[in-house]
């Protein structure tokens, strides 16, 4: 892991009885993304967080896919949010706060964002299909959640709008990676934190 002036990055490693995750996360990097979770839509969504946001992104998981999808959707945000946690070291000279909207088509998202080590997570994306490609609708706002509450920042996203669930969703990740872009740059004042307590 590094967070000094130079790339911040974020390795993580998790076997469990039910899946075993690689992720490898620059925040610093050119959008490079290299995922296979063995769910599609699942690899779709991470794929376009990780192009938007700005950040080269590697992970890898083999999931007990044989039961359901819910474990690796699951397993691969929390991995994922433990890896921008690292990343992010300190917190020190970010700017914490980011907020964005996303369109895709019809669909419009808005996310909100604030980097301050307190995981809460409201996340209303009105999905009414059963299933996207082989992952679950229900898992996509779990998925929200979980990479929160990994990742340690509070989360508001809502879909504003929108007929189709493939484009609601992934106007949500879009948005998110807007707001987590502009959450995770560096506001200028080299190891200053943005809160009044002085932590983060």
């Amino acid at each position: 892991m590094s967070t000094s002036a130079g790339t911040r990055s974020g390795s993580v490693e998790r076997t469990t009885r039910e899946t075993s995750i690689r992720c490898v996360l620059t925040l610093d990097g050119g959008g490079r993304v290299n995922i296979g979770t063995g769910v599609g839509f699942l690899d779709h969504l991470l794929g376009s967080l990780a192009l938007h946001a700005g950040w080269d992104l590697e992970l890898t998981c083999s999931g007990d896919l044989h039961i359901d999808d819910h474990h690796t959707a699951e397993d691969c945000a929390i991995v994922l949010g433990q890896a921008l946690d690292k990343a992010l070291g300190e917190r020190a000279g970010i700017v914490r706060f980011g907020a964005a909207y996303a369109p895709l088509d019809e669909a419009l998202s808005r996310v909100v964002v604030d980097l301050c080590t307190r995981p809460v997570a409201v996340v209303n994306l009105g999905l009414r299909r059963e299933m996207l490609g082989t992952l679950s609708c229900e898992n996509v706002p779990h998925v929200l959640r979980s990479l929160a509450v990994s990742g340690r920042f509070t989360l508001h996203a809502d879909v504003l709008a929108g007929e189709n669930d493939h484009h609601r969703a992934e106007s949500a990740f879009k948005a998110l990676a807007l707001a987590l872009r502009q959450a995770t740059a560096r506001s200028g004042g080299a190891g200053a934190v943005a809160s009044t307590k002085g932590v983060l």
